[in-house]
């Protein structure tokens, strides 16, 4: 069996098109045609329904796809085993994606000390999170991710974790605002005040609208956005009190940062790094993951 028909019979079906699949792959399109063409023909299978100009896996090519994809894992991790075995385990390609609110507490700070450790490793960083990060795992484009547990728990029935401080809801407003006393308060005390949230979509808020809804408690809405640090800048103007995750670094800004909590217990998500357990990390990867456990504990935004 030849490897590159499998990779490419992968691609094709992940990409729908033989156009964008030869752009990808970086051959000819009547190249592409030609190596799907033949890969059908060694196993006697039609894989593909044409769609107008897009390809639709059939039935069998779904279930093709499954084992193709493990195959390749493997030849992947076998071709890393060997780059570890030449190269003493100090050099080669190292993959890793977080949520892009955590790429800040999980990388910007990291990655120099990382470098002066394996030079010869060439880091690439990518932004995903949840289905979208446990997919690229199990494509094989990453060899570590960073993400909430149950992104795992739901997705990731082949990918192992290993445990980071869990990220903590925060409220953070100006100091002057007038907010209730102390580090942690309940979410009913931060409620009635005008809110700026994170969009609905992500994780934080998720588990923030959860709260209120098993608390019978009514939000004040003020905004919702994507992006963070418009929340933070909001608060420091004193229009409101920011929802955030210990991930958002606060420290340019001037504001008091207070814990939330529900039935007097802290509302936090288990964050964990995970890897494919099917592949063989390289050296280096190992002493990565290590060492960004314990870097990441010291950069969490968490009340003093």
């Amino acid at each position: 069996m030849d490897l590159k028909r499998v990779r490419t019979f992968v691609t094709v079906a992940e990409q729908g098109s033989i156009v964008r699949a030869s752009q990808l792959l970086r051959i000819t399109q009547p190249a592409l045609s030609r190596q799907i063409a033949d890969f059908q023909r060694e196993f006697g299978l039609r894989l593909f329904d044409k769609v107008g100009r897009n390809l639709v896996l059939t039935g069998e090519g779904k279930q093709l796809l499954v084992d193709c994809r493990d195959l390749l894992q493997r030849a992947d991790s076998l071709s890393d085993r060997a780059q570890m075995i030449k190269g003493g385990g100090d050099t080669g390609v190292l993959n890793v994606a977080a949520a892009s609110v955590g790429t800040e507490v999980a990388f910007a700070t990291f990655l120099h000390r990382f470098r002066r450790r394996y030079p010869g490793v060439k880091v690439r960083l990518f932004e995903a999170a949840g289905s979208d990060l446990v997919t690229m795992m199990a494509r094989g484009d990453l060899h570590l991710g960073v993400c909430l547990l149950r992104s795992v728990q739901a997705h990731g029935r082949d990918l192992t974790t290993h445990p980071l401080q869990p990220v903590e809801l925060l409220a953070a407003c100006h100091p002057s605002f007038p907010l209730r006393r102390g580090k942690m308060l309940d979410v009913a005390d931060v409620a009635q005040h005008p809110l700026l949230l994170l969009e609905s979509a992500l994780a934080v808020r998720k588990t923030f609208d959860a709260v209120c809804r098993v608390g019978g408690v009514s939000p004040n809405i003020l905004l919702e956005s994507a992006v963070p640090s418009n929340l933070l800048a909001l608060a420091e103007a004193r229009h409101g009190i920011a929802i955030i995750s210990s991930l958002v670094q606060t420290r340019r800004y001037n504001l008091r940062i207070v814990c939330l909590m529900y039935e007097r217990k802290p509302l936090r998500e288990p964050l964990v790094l995970v890897s494919d357990k099917r592949r063989t990390l390289p050296r280096y990867a190992e002493d990565f993951r290590d060492q960004l456990a314990e870097h990441m504990s010291n950069y969490f935004t968490l009340p003093r």
